[in-house]
């Protein structure tokens, strides 16, 4: 997971039991579907876009971005890549039931290093997927080496991290979801520096896109922005994201805020997220452009 919450891309598969992780990645994924449907179609509309017949959708998770895509891009194959079969078998079900399954294919792959496999692309999407490869520069030049002339890579990477609740929610010192945000940063630079082969890297990624041979196209960021009170799904999303780093963070939180995210998550506890009328959702995502030129006409 990334610092702001990787939300079904490029996980390891070896610490989680995907049955049940699965269709909670899924709803979190469909919960930002229309930032994303607005980035695709941002690179669609670029004067410089490439006619879109391949789409490799890197660390797919269960499918929701690449059956985007697949909808964005009409006339293109896209290929949804993961480590992780479970989350396949939900991509594939996903493209069958939309009606997708001759579009939409899923690949397994252990990345980065059965990347020169997958086979040439107009479009490459690596959603918070980079970060989890130990030397991005190399992962992102393997990305580029698959580029056909004029293709471009959308990396989703960086963005702000979520806000979930008021500064002060009355109990507690005020600043929790601050604190967390400073122990996940923590969490995330040890994560980097245990992946194989891990290289610090100046997150410049236009900077990175031109080491590599490319050319870039623009950053944008969008905008998921779901007000006070949560309902349904977004309100799911917030109470796993809080249990979450009730879980990961619980040897490093202070006593008063253990005990505060407690109460948050007590589904009887009149002051829980279930219960609350300040929980919100708001969060962005910032996608990044690098284009392969075409080659120059020959006299």
């Amino acid at each position: 997971m990334s610092q702001h919450t990787d939300h079904g891309h490029h996980h390891d598969n070896t610490e989680f039991d995907w049955d049940v992780l699965g269709p909670t990645l899924e709803q979190n994924a469909e919960l930002s579907s229309r930032q994303y449907a607005e980035a695709a179609r941002w690179i669609a509309g670029l004067p410089t876009a490439p006619k879109v017949r391949r789409v490799l959708d890197i660390g797919s998770g269960p499918g929701v971005i690449s059956c985007l895509l697949a909808q964005v891009f009409p006339e293109a194959e896209v290929v949804a890549v993961d480590g992780t079969p479970a989350l396949l078998e939900r991509t594939r079900a996903r493209a069958q039931r939309l009606g997708l399954g001759d579009r939409v294919r899923a690949r397994h792959a252990d990345l980065p290093d059965d990347l020169a496999g997958l086979g040439e692309a107009d479009l490459i999407w690596a959603g918070n997927a980079l970060h989890h490869m130990g030397d991005q520069r190399a992962a992102l030049a393997g990305f580029a080496g698959l580029l056909r002339p004029g293709g471009t890579i959308a990396l989703v990477e960086g963005g702000l991290p979520p806000r979930q609740l008021p500064r002060d929610i009355g109990m507690g010192r005020p600043g929790l979801e601050a604190r967390l945000d400073a122990i996940n940063a923590e969490w995330f630079e040890d994560m980097r520096a245990a992946l194989p082969g891990s290289k610090r890297e100046t997150e410049d990624w236009s900077a990175l896109f031109t080491a590599v041979g490319l050319d870039p196209q623009g950053t944008r960021s969008f905008l998921l922005d779901l007000p006070a009170p949560l309902s349904g799904p977004a309100l799911d999303q917030v109470v796993a994201e809080f249990s979450r780093r009730r879980e990961t963070f619980g040897e490093v939180l202070s006593t008063e805020d253990i005990a505060v995210l407690d109460r948050l998550l007590d589904p009887e506890d009149p002051a829980g997220l279930r219960h609350r009328p300040d929980v919100f959702l708001l969060m962005a995502r910032t996608v990044h452009l690098g284009r392969k030129d075409r080659p120059m006409p020959t006299c």
